[in-house]
């Protein structure tokens, strides 16, 4: 069981590590694409979303300190449903590109899903070996 929860903590950090780095390599129309989706403190926010999400994926992948991974699981998952409200508005949108979205917005959800397992499990684990016997 703990070789199907690390695999699950591997490729959940790597989706984000992977993000990120996309955003470096698409710097310039990544932030575009933040300050038409109407965030004006892109070129502040940008480098804070790289950081957190190759930082935060590495967290989730490396899993060292429970405390840390935890609270890094719980900040993502946060980073992800505001993602969802800000970027993935399929209510307004109609046809192909409105169903595009919600597939996205239901992805997202997933993946809030896998955060808050990780970071339950983390707990968890955590908790239970503070435990006496």
């Amino acid at each position: 069981m703990t070789y199907l929860i690390t695999t699950g903590r591997i490729i959940t950090g790597l989706f984000f590590v992977l993000a990120g780095i996309n955003k470096v390599l698409n710097y310039a129309a990544t932030q575009s694409f933040m300050v038409e989706g109407g965030l004006p403190l892109a070129g502040i926010l940008l480098p804070l979303v790289i950081l957190l999400e190759i930082g935060g994926g590495a967290i989730i992948m490396i899993n060292r300190g429970k405390l840390a991974t935890v609270l890094t699981a719980i900040a993502l998952a946060v980073f992800t449903f505001a993602t969802n409200l800000l970027f993935h508005r399929f209510w307004e949108l109609d046809g192909l590109i409105g169903r595009l979205e919600l597939s996205l917005f239901f992805k997202n959800l997933v993946i809030i899903g896998a955060l808050l397992m990780i970071a339950g499990i983390t707990y968890g684990s955590a908790r239970a070996q503070k435990s006496p016997p």
